[in-house]
């Protein structure tokens, strides 16, 4: 069952590479007492991901700042070097974008937003969406309806929406 508005956000962990290697993250202590803008993509690097997703929070992070927001926060299944490389290549972490992996896709299938294509290397992949969470509850969730486009979960309309 997807994770919908209301719902508090599954525990579990995230990945990062920090100094010495990967670093696990708790969910509920990134989020508690914390509001915080979290959306996931389908991989580093691919093309929507690149061109428009994870550019349109770059474009918005310090209005979302201004906003109350304490953390932007993007997760994509994929392992922590390839997101650092990512991060490094576009500049995310300058723009104050915490980039974080669901390596096996635990988080991912828990709250139901996995998706899977093996022909082409996706497997319990992160579907497209973006959510507001307040203390660890989502109160806003959107999530795209076509492959490909970058509409409902840009951070202009979730911008917009708060």
């Amino acid at each position: 069952m997807t994770i919908s508005v209301g719902d508090k956000l599954p525990t579990g962990t995230l990945t990062k590479l920090g100094a010495n290697g990967p670093e696990t993250v708790d969910v509920e202590g990134l989020t508690k007492g914390r509001k915080v803008v979290f959306f996931g993509l389908p991989g580093a690097f691919t093309s929507t991901c690149s061109a428009a997703h994870l550019p349109s929070f770059i474009r918005t992070a310090e209005a979302f700042r201004a906003k109350g927001v304490d953390e932007i926060i993007c997760m994509s299944v994929n392992d922590p070097w390839v997101m650092d490389a990512w991060d490094k290549s576009a500049g995310a972490s300058k723009a104050g974008i915490t980039m974080l992996t669901d390596p096996a896709g635990d988080l991912t299938l828990a709250m139901g937003l996995d998706f899977s294509i093996p022909a082409v290397g996706f497997v319990n992949r992160a579907r497209r969406f973006a959510a507001i969470v307040d203390d660890g509850v989502v109160t806003l969730l959107n999530e795209e309806t076509e492959r490909g486009v970058c509409n409902f979960t840009a951070g202009e309309t979730l911008l917009d929406a708060l």
